[in-house]
């Protein structure tokens, strides 16, 4: 059973490395720098605030979020970003964007739970996820019937 569980385990590293695809070394680079905000343009705040999103929505749901503000290469995706870059690098005081989600006929729900929220790879590890506890399941039954017989 310690076997199922560690290339369960494994497999889903796996899959979760595959996704982490994305490379914000630039932005790294550019907020260690501690460069004033002054002497960025909007392609650095785009860059910072697209990392600083990676950080609070981790791999999948960062891409979820961008298609909910607008889809990649959208100006509300890359207005968000940037004045998301604005707001956590810059302090300043500026609309992140995310009403701009209710205003493009999206509301909350369909937002959440609209029909591609489960799309793709999310399909793909929640299968993973129930076929693991399935066995697990089925693994714990056996063993308790084993135990019972002796």
């Amino acid at each position: 059973m310690k076997k199922i569980l560690i290339i369960f385990s494994l497999l889903i590293l796996l899959i979760s490395l595959v996704n982490a695809d994305e490379d914000f070394t630039e932005a790294k680079r550019v907020i260690d720098s501690g460069v004033n905000c002054n002497e960025l343009g909007d392609e650095q705040f785009e860059l910072i605030g697209d990392y600083y999103m990676e950080q609070m929505h981790p791999g999948e749901s960062h891409e979820l979020m961008d298609q909910m503000m607008g889809g990649e290469g959208s100006d509300s995706l890359k207005l968000m970003h940037i004045n998301m870059a604005k707001r956590l690098y810059c302090n300043e005081d500026v609309y992140v964007g995310y009403a701009s989600i209710m205003g493009s006929g999206m509301g909350m729900m369909n937002m959440m739970y609209g029909r591609d929220y489960y799309s793709g790879i999310n399909n793909l590890l929640l299968t993973l996820l129930l076929i693991g506890l399935i066995v697990l399941v089925i693994l714990g039954i056996i063993k308790l019937l084993k135990d019972k017989k002796r």
